[in-house]
């Protein structure tokens, strides 16, 4: 891992994004939570907040970061589903990989819930909108 002790914490945020492309159909299941795996939207945010919490086991050299909030939000669009993750520490290191893998897997688990009734998925556009550092103060 890069060696990050002499740098100082400063206050981090970083937002990502994804989008999961489906089927009209599909999306009337979701909005109507009639999916026979459950609330769809539910468990891919709480997929997504847990998978930011496990982004350092999950990528070999990443800092493991307290996080101080991690948020997934759902945006309906005519052809699937928009995903925007906001991940935010206070660290001596930048969050994005926490935002960006809140977004991957809050897709990924969107998948795993609808591939019984849409085989046509496609995940889109993962990539990270912002990323911001302020100092803190003392």
């Amino acid at each position: 891992m890069v060696d990050v002790s002499d740098k100082p914490p400063l206050t981090r945020e970083a937002i990502a994004e994804a989008r999961i492309h489906l089927q009209p159909e599909t999306l009337d299941l979701i909005r109507a939570n009639g999916m026979k795996k459950g609330d769809v939207l539910a468990v891919a945010r709480i997929a997504g907040i847990q998978a930011a919490k496990q982004t350092s086991l999950l990528i070999p050299l990443c800092h493991q970061l307290p996080l101080s909030k991690v948020s997934v939000e759902f945006e309906f669009e005519p052809q699937g589903i928009h995903i925007i993750t906001t991940a935010k520490t206070t660290a001596q290191t930048g969050v994005e990989m926490e935002a960006l893998t809140a977004a991957s897997i809050a897709a990924l688990t969107l998948y795993d819930m609808c591939k019984a009734v849409d085989k046509t998925m496609v995940i889109a556009d993962v990539r990270l909108l912002l990323k911001t550092k302020v100092a803190v103060e003392r």
